[in-house]
């Protein structure tokens, strides 16, 4: 016989379904509130859908991704990526090898060092969220990594605008350098928009070229992990194949469907960082430690000192 539903039950229940219906609301809510409020569910609250939360998250999160490749205009893309190619794969590579070692030196954890990396070295969150699938990364290792560099991105776009102006940055040069050492594209745009017209152009153009990066990084991290294995083995990332594909049905087929589709897209991202989020414990949180953290931080600052440096000579330029 089924044991009637206590008052503490219907209180996590209903908590659990109000925070899910706000982070759903576009206005109010955002990547970074979403996951926050998923943590402080999780630590605080015994969820009572833990594995329907966990199947729930992994599907809308790939489809979230395939979803957002409708806002990626490949003409504008490959446009920028033309010119800057060799700067661009030079900082990706320049990004993962630093964080790696800093990883190993601060003995964090492989898929947590990874996934920090990853998210340093192209898009922020978007490209944690693509690489977490592929790596097996649990809802405690895809929480810290997010959080750490969502924390990055609040400084950032607050921070880069002034240090722009006190280096004497031109427009083209913060563009450049905001675009390489900001990890999310919304604060790129966000520091691109304070410091001026050109630079937000620049930013937002040489941005969307670092992002389509994470296509080759995430199918190259899928045939290494099973490196020696037969190919039908490998753990092929398809989604980030159907986010090409909507990529390029975007740029070639217009259509006033498809800002819906990313706007929609960006949405379910922000539900499942949500979801990630309540999968946390204060146990978990205890056993990772800040160590994430301060891999992330000296990550980001070796990464922007760097960029600016060779910005501010000419050497990075459009």
């Amino acid at each position: 016989m089924a044991q009637p539903m206590t008052a503490r039950v219907w209180m996590e229940r209903a908590a659990l379904f109000i925070l899910f219906v706000f982070v759903a609301i576009p206005g109010p809510s955002s990547p970074t509130i979403a996951l926050v409020l998923g943590v402080l569910y999780g630590i605080s609250i015994r969820h009572p859908y833990p594995k329907q939360a966990k199947r729930l998250s992994t599907w809308l999160l790939q489809i979230s991704i395939v979803a957002m490749g409708f806002d990626m205009n490949l003409q504008r893309v490959i446009a920028a990526g033309r010119s800057g190619f060799v700067y661009t794969l030079g900082g990706i590579a320049f990004a993962m090898i630093v964080g790696k070692l800093l990883g190993r030196v601060l003995s964090v954890s492989k898929i947590i060092s990874h996934l920090i990396s990853v998210g340093t070295a192209i898009c922020g969150g978007s490209a944690i969220a693509a690489m977490g699938p592929v790596v097996g990364a649990s809802d405690e290792e895809m929480s810290v990594s997010i959080g750490t560099i969502f924390i990055l991105n609040a400084i950032g776009l607050l921070i880069f605008p002034p240090l722009g102006h006190a280096f004497g940055l031109s427009q083209e040069q913060f563009g450049v350098w905001a675009a390489l050492a900001i990890h999310d594209t919304s604060s790129v745009v966000g520091a691109g928009t304070k410091y001026g017209e050109t630079a937000l152009m620049i930013a937002t153009t040489v941005k969307l070229a670092r992002a389509l990066w994470i296509v080759p990084l995430t199918i190259g991290t899928a045939v290494l992990q099973h490196k020696g294995a037969p190919l039908k083995s490998i753990k092929w990332p398809y989604f980030i194949g159907l986010f090409l594909v909507a990529a390029i049905i975007r740029t070639y087929a217009p259509s006033p469907i498809w800002p819906h589709l990313a706007k929609g897209g960006k949405i379910g991202l922000t539900v499942t960082l949500f979801l990630i989020g309540t999968g946390m414990s204060r146990e978990s949180l205890a056993k990772v430690g800040a160590r994430p953290l301060i891999q992330g931080v000296l990550l980001w600052i070796i990464v922007a000192a760097t960029t600016l440096a060779l910005v501010h000579v000419g050497v990075i330029a459009v």
